[in-house]
């Protein structure tokens, strides 16, 4: 047991080395290094089209990757529960400079977050992994046919058979992972079905993320259904909801002045999807860059542009002995939108190696308060 502490400690070190490298005098490298120049790594471009289901999989000549779930969910009785699974991906060696494949040769390093939160309860879990580039089978890792990401037990994996005909490894998924801990274990066991098209952000899945026109691939699945059984505390419950899956993968997602993001999902009662994001600096007169899509319930996006969403922070409480914000304003415009969205609950904090807020929201309409819908709020660099 002390050596995979030794190891994981080690991972740790590694991976914060690889997302925080300084940079040269006078320079900033943007929160948790996702600032730094390219150099060798592939790059993220407009002209890119993304591919299906090869895009599924991971990208290895790309620095930095992940897969990234959330979900708002109701057991039985009605309570709210929220989970997130993230698995990350970084690349330690540009593709030209990779090391022949070796016990020991990785050039890829893994880290999975998980999270339940129930209440006032929040529970997370962290681990890590090493890979070859050229390894499908290894410790960690993602694959397009059939489907599967996957860390240690941690696994996200289709459901879908395509041995006799070519099919949507995204249609249906299974998600498992489990942790024990002090307070009894949790975990989930949970199938997401789709019931809506897969969604590309930006210009056909290039998402920019500042006026400079650094930026990422990004696309979502955010029409899931989701069905199965939550662990927390050791006591397991029957649930159901809605999922949203993030999959995103660059070698310079900011600008080397973005020091943070705040980032929202939500699932509308109008059958509507938002996604708006603002990364705090790299604006083109030095504020915040701001960008979004807004999908009708059939799955078609709208591309937001900076100035077509108002992102306001109107209240913070107390997170991990750090004040956030977590009752805002967004403003859509082009939808009609004027919303409050808050968290309510405010220690949603992520306490990993790269540390972060992450947590359910429910918004209302700013005038009358109707509830207009639930989501995810996540933000970092605070």
């Amino acid at each position: 047991m002390r050596r995979i502490a030794i190891l994981a400690a080690l991972l740790a070190a590694l991976w914060l080395a690889g997302c925080s490298e300084e940079a040269p005098p006078g320079k900033t490298a943007g929160f948790a290094g996702l600032g730094q120049e390219a150099g060798d790594f592939a790059q993220a471009y407009e002209s890119i089209r993304l591919s299906f289901p090869e895009d599924h999989a991971a990208h290895p000549d790309y620095r930095i990757e992940w897969w990234y779930l959330t979900a708002n969910l109701e057991d039985e009785r009605g309570e709210p529960l929220g989970l997130q699974w993230t698995l990350f991906r970084q690349a330690l060696t540009p593709p030209d400079e990779r090391p022949e494949p070796a016990p020991w040769a990785a050039d890829q390093l893994w880290m999975a977050h998980m999270a339940v939160s129930r209440g006032d309860t929040h529970r997370v879990a962290e681990r890590f992994a090493r890979s070859h580039s050229g390894q499908d089978d290894g410790q960690a890792g993602a694959v397009a046919e059939p489907f599967r990401a996957w860390i240690d037990h941690w696994q996200l994996a289709t459901r879908v058979d395509t041995s006799d005909a070519p099919g949507d490894t995204f249609a249906e998924l299974q998600l498992t992972a489990h942790q024990d801990d002090a307070h009894g274990g949790f975990g989930y066991d949970l199938t997401l079905v789709a019931e809506g098209p897969l969604v590309l952000h930006g210009v056909a899945g290039f998402s920019q993320k500042s006026a400079d026109g650094q930026g990422s691939m990004y696309y979502s699945q955010p029409f899931w259904r989701v069905a199965g059984e939550v662990t927390v505390d050791g006591e397991s419950r029957a649930v159901s909801g809605r999922g949203w899956l993030d999959r995103e993968w660059s070698s310079q997602l900011l600008g080397p002045e973005q020091q943070g993001w705040d980032w929202f999902s939500l699932h509308l009662a109008s059958g509507h999807k938002l996604m708006a994001f603002q990364l705090r600096g790299g604006g083109a007169d030095g504020g915040d860059y701001r960008s979004g899509t807004w999908i009708d319930p059939e799955g078609e996006p709208t591309a937001l542009a900076p100035d077509e969403i108002g992102m306001t922070p109107l209240a913070t409480r107390p997170a991990a002995g750090r004040e956030v914000p977590t009752r805002w304003r967004l403003e859509i415009p082009r939808a009609g939108l004027d919303m409050i969205v808050e968290a309510p609950h405010a220690e949603r904090w992520m306490d990993t190696s790269v540390a972060y807020w992450e947590g359910e929201v429910i918004a209302r309409d700013a005038e009358s308060g109707d509830h207009l819908g639930i989501g995810y709020l996540e933000m970092t660099g605070y």
